[in-house]
């Protein structure tokens, strides 16, 4: 199947591949149809997580423990029943990315994790309660993996 996307154009995808929000997405609770595609050709923690059905609708999202290792998400008996997540193998955690001209500009949305389960398919984005984490952590006290103590 071909989509439009935002930064890529035209991109084949393996439909079997559609990630489905049931309630949408915060803000785009209509938008139920998403893929994940990479950032870059590059292998790294960033993808892009693009609306099947809308073109300019696509987040840059990571995987927050290549720059935050300690980070922590719990999750709600309401939220695994929603995602039929049997198994934490099945569980992929992603945080949404506000872009700036920098990495060190840049923010991390810690405090709303988008949680997959990557077996069935199905996503949802939650809200923590934990007020260590911000809609906007700032990226530049981030220490690279592999630059601790050089």
């Amino acid at each position: 199947m071909q989509i439009h996307t935002k930064y890529s154009g035209v991109t084949e995808i393996n439909t079997e591949n559609i990630i489905t929000f049931n309630q949408g997405l915060p803000s785009f609770e209509e938008e139920k149809s998403f893929i994940l595609l990479p950032f870059s050709e590059e292998p790294g923690p960033f993808s892009i997580l693009q609306s099947t059905h809308t073109p300019g609708l696509a987040l840059v999202v990571m995987t927050p423990f290549a720059f935050f290792p300690d980070y922590e998400t719990t999750l709600s008996d309401q939220t695994l029943e929603a995602l039929q997540i049997e198994k934490s193998e099945d569980v992929a955690v992603f945080v949404v990315l506000t872009l700036r001209d920098t990495l060190e500009e840049s923010t991390a949305n810690l405090r709303g994790p988008i949680i997959i389960n990557t077996g069935k398919k199905v996503g949802k984005q939650i809200v923590l309660n934990d007020s260590t984490y911000h809609t906007k952590h700032s990226l530049q006290t981030v220490t690279p993996p592999g630059k601790k103590g050089e």
